[in-house]
């Protein structure tokens, strides 16, 4: 927590918390924030992965197995993203091998993830995560209440 503290401060982390853990309690997730925080750059490759690996070349469905369990890992177990034996265990979960992804000197994916984060992060104008882009034209920084996304879900609708 010494990580979010130092970033955004004591009263804004701790609000967010209370919104998070209540939001969460809301949709059956029970957030933890007790883990520690660590280089993800690995997870990302492995989402990446998981996308190349479907041969129609959408992994939609296989990315959001992944996606879902590094977030079961981290937000609700306490787990690092930053471990590989953490990282093997999602993958495990979902029928990955990403052993190709996490050996030693690997770079798999590497250029692919970079180039992708960084055009995302300057289409958006990304200061943070999570960073939510909703019919790819309205993007959210941050963590958001319900009415925030309803309000623009809203939007949408009169467009349309």
């Amino acid at each position: 927590m010494q990580h979010y503290y130092d970033r955004f401060g004591m009263p804004r982390v701790d609000g967010m918390i209370r919104q998070m853990k209540a939001v969460g309690r809301d949709v059956g997730i029970d957030f933890s924030y007790g883990g520690h925080v660590g280089n993800t750059f690995d997870s990302h490759r492995m989402i990446w992965f998981a996308q190349q690996q479907q041969e129609d070349g959408d992994g939609g469905e296989l990315q959001d197995q992944i996606v879902e369990e590094l977030f079961r890992a981290y937000f609700t177990q306490e787990k690092s993203l930053g471990e590989h034996g953490v990282l093997k265990e999602c993958a495990a979960n979902v029928g990955l091998d990403v052993s190709d992804i996490l050996a030693g000197g690997s770079s798999v994916g590497t250029r692919e993830v970079q180039e992708e984060m960084e055009a995302y992060a300057r289409r958006w104008n990304c200061r943070g995560v999570p960073l939510f882009v909703i019919d790819d034209k309205y993007p959210l920084n941050g963590a958001q209440p319900s009415e925030t996304f309803l309000e623009v879900f809203g939007d949408i609708e009169e467009e349309n």
